[in-house]
């Protein structure tokens, strides 16, 4: 078994969730009390938040950076970071280090066109929405087509994470504000959705949604625990 190196605490709430994720998934796979190699790195995300917010990228990069170098060091076979809008630094992080690195848009990508899909509407904080890092390798690296929504929706959507998921605030008034603003993006043509930020799966689950969800957090998960398990 591979030793997986995470990093995360971008936000907690969400790291908690891969380590169950990873886990309960070595458990199935293997059985008895089988769980897996992973280390752990879990930044201060108000540090993160400020630089995300300031524009200061690059000295964001340099904080996962070290991150990455600590958990290469520490052993870990591979890395996965744990939080979609920081792979806007993932190019730098890959090329810091000696392991391989699993980007979490391709796992998602890999997973839509296994179910045939090609049109996806996108959720996730204002940078992964807006920004082309994201949607970028999703069009260019498997001819999908990305859908986002509307300013004011995602203004919402960017608010919600900040203010209440990445501080393990559940609400059912903001959760039918996401499942409305899903069903625009299926309006507009979109066959399923990418939770495309780590806590959306807290709040939005696959039952409230007439379209195929992915859950980028669990996606991400379970294909490092099958890299881990090859031989």
């Amino acid at each position: 078994m591979k030793t997986i190196g995470l990093i995360g605490g971008m936000s907690w709430e969400s790291s908690a969730e891969y380590y169950r994720l990873i886990n309960e998934a070595v458990r199935e796979k293997l059985g008895g009390l089988h769980s897996a190699k992973c280390i752990l790195y879990s930044v201060d995300f108000a540090a993160i938040e400020m630089m995300q917010q300031q524009g200061r990228w690059e000295e964001a990069a340099q904080a996962l950076i070290t991150a990455a170098h600590s958990l290469e060091q520490a052993g870990a076979d591979f890395l996965i970071l744990c939080t979609n809008t920081m792979h806007k630094v993932a190019e730098a992080i890959q090329k810091n280090i000696h392991i391989p690195f699993m980007h979490i848009a391709d796992a998602t990508a890999q997973k839509i066109r296994e179910q045939g899909l090609q049109r996806v509407g996108l959720l996730g904080t204002r940078f992964t929405m807006e920004e082309d890092f994201y949607k970028n390798r999703l069009v260019e690296g498997y001819d999908l087509e990305v859908i986002i929504p509307e300013v004011q929706s995602r203004r919402l959507v960017n608010q919600v994470i900040y203010d209440e998921l990445c501080l393990g605030v559940i609400r059912a008034e903001s959760k039918a504000h996401f499942v409305r603003i899903v069903n625009q993006l299926v309006q507009k043509g979109a066959e399923g959705v990418i939770l495309g930020c780590t806590e959306i799966g807290l709040l939005l689950l696959p039952e409230d949604c007439q379209v195929p969800v992915f859950d980028t957090t669990r996606i991400h998960a379970l294909r490092a625990v099958d890299y881990a398990l090859q031989e």
